[in-house]
């Protein structure tokens, strides 16, 4: 367990109100109470992907820029659905429009042409389709290609696992310090819930790379953290 998870050990020999909330404060603070944080982790390996790309094009005038980067959007649209994406898996993520300077020292910005950008996040149910993903929008045209996250499908049940393992290092915990300071555990007066999302280990990544064989893609391990605090009430 992290140093920063270390327990707090509280003696109360009065009642206090924020702790009182919902509990018999007579029968809860003329006794000891343990106040203690622990947490629980699952792992998984992810079963979905998110990405986000598209493609940035420049002209001399700004139609031209929209022109040209419209026809290679449309292109990498149906590449997509090509790959069996459906509608609901290619979202816009940003669409942008904006003047290219040239600049030289003592002399007024001079102006170059027109860039546009369209980018659209995918997501990807099937990882064994995400290599192929990628390499089907680059042979229509993406040159941006931004990141990539993983996911899981359904959370729940890693979620149900990190929960467990946090509710026993907390118990575990707090008969430690109840034996070591020569008390015993009466009950559990109060537990709460913190954190929860999945969170994306380093290795997980993916490389780019224009070859015969699908874009190789590491997807990793997630880890599912679960934080909980409790309150225990003490006895001699």
């Amino acid at each position: 367990m992290k140093p920063a998870l270390a327990a707090a050990f509280l003696i109360c020999l009065a009642a206090s109100p924020a702790l009182g909330q919902g509990v018999d404060a007579d029968a809860a603070f003329r006794a000891t109470t343990l106040s203690l944080q622990a947490e629980g982790e699952a792992r998984a390996v992810p079963d979905m992907a998110s990405i986000t790309l598209g493609v940035t094009t420049q002209a001399v005038t700004a139609a031209d820029a929209m022109r040209l980067n419209a026809g290679r959007m449309t292109a990498i649209v149906a590449a997509l659905r090509g790959q069996g994406l459906a509608d609901r898996d290619i979202q816009t993520s940003s669409l942008s429009l904006g003047p290219q300077y040239d600049y030289a020292p003592n002399q007024p910005p001079k102006l170059n042409g027109y860039q546009s950008s369209n980018n659209v996040t995918v997501t990807v149910r099937d990882l064994a389709r995400l290599g192929p993903v990628i390499d089907a929008v680059g042979s229509a045209g993406a040159n941006q290609i931004n990141g990539v996250s993983f996911g899981l499908k359904d959370a729940g049940a890693m979620q149900d696992e990190a929960r467990r393992a946090a509710v026993k290092a907390l118990t575990a915990k707090a008969e430690l310090y109840a034996q070591t300071t020569g008390y015993r555990v009466v009950r559990l007066v109060r537990l709460s819930e913190g954190g929860g999302e999945p969170i994306v280990q380093p290795r997980s990544m993916f490389a780019m790379a224009k070859a015969a064989a699908p874009t190789p893609v590491e997807p990793g391990e997630l880890n599912v953290r679960i934080d909980i605090a409790g309150v225990y009430e003490l006895a001699k």
